[in-house]
């Protein structure tokens, strides 16, 4: 998946559409950092932006939705230049540098971390279609950063998506340190493909 690739696809937006919907996206995350998930209200980013509140809906059903663009957003930030990040001779050396970057990076913004992982994983049925998107290119981004051939590569990607997730909740929700989350993503990464490699080919 490309980095330009649009999060939610419903229809073609305008230039000015979609300059709209950036800044509505811009201004979630400040607030968000501001204040963690209970200062993102549709009312106020819609201040925030400079717009009318029913402006707002028409990009973003909910402010689950809205959040989950805005940790897509951030995804895309902090995994731009995948090949400064993901550094090393081996495919797990490159992996785990990819994995303990994201988590150092979130752990330095821990209101925007805990609001966008509240969002992600919720129940609201209209952040599916972006959380499935946001889940595909996290999995790319991955993958790209482990290169070598994989065995049953589909089965570790998943893996290693979900892994990521549990050290984000770590972070948000268990106020876990850091280093130690960092620590459980290295151990955790190094485990996943030294399992895949060591697999014996199906049948």
């Amino acid at each position: 998946m490309s980095g330009d690739a649009r999060f939610t696809v419903t229809r073609t937006l305008s230039k000015d559409q979609q300059a709209r919907r950036e800044r509505l996206i811009d201004s979630a995350r400040e607030l968000a950092l501001e204040g963690g998930y209970p200062a993102v209200t549709m009312h106020d980013v819609a201040d925030r932006a400079g717009v009318a509140r029913a402006t707002v809906y028409r990009y973003f059903a909910t402010k689950d939705h809205l959040l989950t663009e805005v940790a897509a957003t951030w995804a895309h930030h902090v995994t731009d230049d995948i090949d400064a990040l993901a550094v090393g001779d081996t495919p797990q050396e490159r992996l785990t540098a990819l994995l303990e970057r994201i988590v150092h990076v979130a752990a330095a913004e821990p209101t925007l971390t805990s609001a966008i992982i509240q969002a992600v994983t919720s129940d609201d049925s209209s952040v599916d279609d972006a959380r499935t998107v946001l889940f595909l290119f996290l999995r790319d981004r991955l993958s790209t950063a482990i290169g070598d051939p994989v065995p049953e590569r589909d089965d570790v990607e998943i893996v290693l998506a979900h892994i990521l997730l549990a050290a984000l909740i770590s972070l948000a929700s268990l106020r876990q340190p850091a280093e130690e989350v960092a620590a459980m993503v290295r151990t955790a990464g190094r485990l996943v493909l030294a399992g895949a490699f060591a697999a014996p080919a199906p049948g």
